[in-house]
């Protein structure tokens, strides 16, 4: 059974752009997450002479990414967040996990390297800056439950410090419903996520937006081309991945290269729309507490 939980989030400098510090009731690790700009004047607390995984995020160069992400591990996160800082130039903030005790040791930070970098090739939604994917070391049956239940804690906290770099688009449809759209030129099927809404690949994008299209949508619809991510396909363009839009309303503007209520473009196969759908829901939960 799924049980809330409480995520302790702690502004070290008492501004929401300066160090953060993240703890999760009952858990014996801690993330911290810092600007780059920022590293120089608390790279001495002790979270980073401890064993620990640290992630470099930053702009994206390759086709089809928002971001660009560099995984490592340390005995010491400091001294190799230091040399990252001399020789990397793509990063732009970092966050490090560690232990509040002695939990972490070398073999057990890179199994979570490993194990963390496996979750992100597979997701497939940022560019990696590693070039090297080590196999996790070989660890005891025992520490390897251990170290899978302190990675099931990160993944939790990644999140919530604006990372949702390693779960799977399928992973986040597995239960959502699908949905289609048809218009002029396009069509499209696609769900609604925690995370936004996903379109899947294949569909069929109107290959020129109308006049009156807002100037986000046409923006994004001119980013997504040059990244790769819609191509020409005949007259129409077409998607050439799983793609998450914020809104379902953005992902239908785009497809249909128009302005667009995604909560009345997208339907079921009944022919409910989105909103329709949600009403119903929330009648019926209405009706459930009564």
């Amino acid at each position: 059974m799924i049980r809330g939980t409480s995520i302790r989030l702690f502004l070290v400098d008492g501004t929401p752009g300066g160090l953060k510090t993240a703890e999760k009731s009952n858990w014996t690790g801690r993330a911290l997450m810092t600007s780059r700009a920022q590293y120089p004047e608390i790279r001495l607390r002790g979270e980073f002479a401890r064993p620990g995984i640290y992630l470099l995020r930053g702009p994206a160069m390759a086709p089809g990414f928002a971001s660009r992400i560099y995984l490592g591990e340390g005995d010491a996160t400091g001294p190799r967040i230091d040399s990252h800082v001399k020789q990397k130039d793509f990063w732009t903030d970092l966050i490090v996990f560690t232990s509040k005790d002695d939990t972490l040791n070398k073999a057990h930070v890179k199994y979570l390297e490993s194990r963390l970098l496996s979750l992100a090739r597979a997701a497939n939604r940022v560019e990696i800056e590693n070039t090297n994917f080590p196999q996790p070391p070989a660890l005891s049956e025992a520490d390897i439950a251990d170290n899978e239940s302190f990675l099931d804690e990160m993944l939790i906290i990644y999140p919530v410090l604006g990372v949702t770099v390693f779960d799977t688009l399928d992973e986040q449809n597995e239960e959502s419903l699908r949905l289609q759209l048809s218009g002029k030129d396009s069509r499209a099927e696609g769900s609604e996520t925690a995370l936004g809404f996903v379109v899947y690949r294949d569909a069929v994008v109107r290959a020129a937006a109308v006049k009156t299209t807002p100037l986000f949508v046409c923006s994004l619809r001119d980013r997504l081309m040059k990244e790769g991510v819609l191509v020409q396909d005949g007259k129409q363009l077409r998607l050439t991945q799983d793609y998450l839009f914020p809104s379902p309303s953005t992902a239908a503007a785009v497809v249909m290269g128009r302005n667009a209520n995604g909560r009345i473009e997208w339907k079921a196969e009944n022919g409910l729309t989105l909103k329709e759908i949600q009403e119903a829901a929330l009648s019926d939960e209405e009706v459930r507490q009564e």
